[in-house]
């Protein structure tokens, strides 16, 4: 099954978003575990409230799982995938709710982590949250004999990031590769829960975080080009 996942704010946004009926005929909360809210406003809520003895913004971690259109997934399976996510990714234990949607007799489910550990009061990094969830996608389609996507079989073959015209001309004039330089920014800041540790995994992988002229904050690198940090990092 497809797998796709993001840090996120927002719970009543989402929670609303979970619940909503009018685009699937029917949605069940599978599973309420480590809140002390029973339904899923008040659960999301009650994680921000928690957040804000950290420093942390994104205290959710939101996922989709969404198996073959072709194929009935049953919720046990889903159950199983869910389990082998969080051990992966290291949600294990952590709050979490699980959503099932169904419309036109096929199921999706979604599944929603709190993202602070409660005993050290701080965010869970999630490093390379991305590759590891295509890594179990591509594990899930071979144990179950469905026919893969092209692009996760074949990791050339995925669509390319989005670029703009800016960055194509950017990469012609300093010959670096656009997707290297994006998937690089893109991962520290998935890793980072401050601007500090954004500066940090900037660091790590050659680059500086630094104050924009017309923006926030941009990337720069040894040599002086400056790169766009992107809304959607």
């Amino acid at each position: 099954m497809i797998l796709k996942g993001n840090q996120r704010a927002g719970g009543s946004q989402l929670a609303s978003h979970l619940l909503n009926v009018a685009d699937n005929e029917h949605v069940t909360v599978h599973e309420m575990r480590g809140f002390i809210s029973e339904d899923l406003h008040g659960a999301f809520n009650e994680t921000y409230a928690i957040s804000q003895g950290t420093r942390c913004k994104q205290f959710l971690f939101s996922l989709s799982l969404n198996p073959p259109e072709s194929e009935i997934v049953p919720v046990n399976a889903f159950d199983k995938a869910i389990a082998r996510i969080e051990e992966k990714l290291g949600l294990v234990e952590q709050p979490r709710a699980i959503v099932f949607h169904e419309k036109e007799g096929r199921r999706h489910a979604h599944c929603v982590w709190s993202r602070i550990d409660v005993d050290e009061m701080k965010a869970i990094n999630l490093p390379h949250y991305k590759l590891k969830l295509c890594d179990i996608s591509r594990e899930l389609y071979l144990e179950n004999d469905w026919r893969m996507p092209r692009g996760l079989a074949n990791n050339e073959e995925r669509d390319p990031l989005n670029f703009t015209l800016a960055e194509w001309q950017q990469a012609k004039r300093t010959g670096v590769d656009p997707r290297k330089v994006k998937e690089a920014i893109q991962d520290a800041w998935a890793i980072s829960d401050s601007v500090s540790a954004f500066d940090y995994a900037l660091k790590e992988r050659g680059f500086r975080l630094a104050q924009g002229n017309r923006r926030g904050h941009v990337a720069v690198d040894i040599d002086g080009t400056v790169f766009a940090v992107s809304n959607d990092c």
